[in-house]
């Protein structure tokens, strides 16, 4: 059995050109995807013949479909299982790979059709043209999972209008095309219909000026909704809350179908990693992304080690979802209200030096 490239690069025209191959998994993210994109990304940016980067996923019967939902979170509990050092790999340099993106030199268009989470924001967020069609599923879920929204998700969670960064981060809400347009998480909307030639479309172009990339948007964009999909005054109103249990609380006393299913949404998460999350999303509006990202690198550390192996946050909660799949996860603490100021502050002090930190080199 011939073994799956889980990315194909290729160069077409005057655009380099991503597809995630691991559409099983739905391209969920393994440390040799990430070492693959970055190499491409670091070649490509040192070659003038490349004017620009797409980059898309492969669902199961081709491409589009899927573009990526998240990092492969088996791979996590495998490595903790056994203390491979490569679980500090993956993060470290899918961090770097992200704030590349955001940084790169040269446009990059992301295709973020189908499922987009967790690590796929981080791959399309720093892109210059997001991509989303009307069948895109958005979120960052990871409070289900005892983590937090990593990635870079405090920067741009946090840059969402209003109090919408808190609510998707808690909550983990899934948003579709229009809202996450509205929100600022997405800057075109396509057809489904017309990904193929739009993709095919980039190959063609010659890259004379700044106007070459907008023409080539507005001729395979659609329009989108002209009114808010959201209740962003309930989103407002309730996420500006001081803390968590207040946003629950609250929520639970509004007999709306919206705050109950929300206040549901909260329940499910763990109760530590909403107050981590909170915090996060809250210190993040003030951060570079550099400066984000190696909290965050602090913070992911700390989710595996805070409590050794499976009694961690994050190993409870990718066993009950991918492992014993028993959807039910042994929360600890199990209240809201028993989560201290002390437990949250842990993640926020780096396990580094600032020397010695990995991700000291972004700027």
């Amino acid at each position: 059995m011939v073994a799956l490239v889980e990315v194909l690069a290729e160069v077409r025209g005057q655009v380099g050109c991503i597809t995630l191959n691991r559409p099983r998994a739905l391209n969920a993210l393994s440390l040799p995807m990430i070492r693959a994109i970055t190499a491409s990304l670091l070649t490509w940016r040192e070659d003038s013949r490349i004017q620009a980067i797409a980059i898309r996923g492969m669902g199961k019967t081709g491409p589009f479909g899927v573009f990526c939902a998240g990092g492969d979170i088996r791979f996590f509990h495998q490595a903790v299982g056994i203390g491979n050092p490569e679980l500090e790999d993956f993060f470290t340099e899918e961090y770097a790979l992200n704030h590349l993106i955001h940084n790169y030199p040269k446009p990059t268009i992301a295709f973020m059709d189908g499922v987009v989470m967790g690590g796929g924001m981080g791959l399309s967020q720093g892109a210059r043209v997001r991509v989303v069609t009307e069948h895109t599923q958005m979120a960052m879920p990871e409070t289900h999972i005892g983590l937090f929204p990593d990635v870079g998700g405090g920067y741009f969670l946090s840059r969402c209008p209003g109090r919408v960064g808190e609510w998707l981060a808690l909550s983990g809400a899934q948003i579709g095309a229009d809202d996450a347009v509205q929100f600022g998480l997405a800057d075109v909307r396509m057809a489904v219909g017309n990904l193929p030639q739009a993709w095919d479309a980039l190959g063609e172009l010659t890259f004379g000026d700044g106007s070459t990339l907008e023409q080539w948007v507005a001729t395979h964009s659609i329009a989108g909704c002209a009114y808010p999909t959201r209740a962003t005054g309930q989103i407002n109103h309730y996420f500006s809350l001081n803390s968590v249990p207040e946003m629950i609380l609250a929520l639970e006393a509004d007999a709306d179908e919206w705050a109950q299913q929300t206040a549901a949404l909260l329940r499910k998460a763990s109760p530590l990693m909403l107050h981590v999350t909170l915090e996060q999303i809250r210190r993040s509006r003030s951060m570079s992304l550099a400066d984000d990202l190696r909290m965050e690198r602090d913070m992911v550390r700390r989710c595996f080690t805070l409590r050794p192996g499976p009694a961690s946050e994050t190993m409870e909660g990718i066993r009950s979802l991918a492992v014993d799949k028993d959807r039910n996860p042994r929360w600890n603490p199990a209240r809201m209200e028993d989560v201290t100021p002390e437990m949250v502050e842990l993640f926020f002090q780096s396990p580094w030096p600032a020397h010695a930190h990995p991700l000291r080199d972004l700027a």
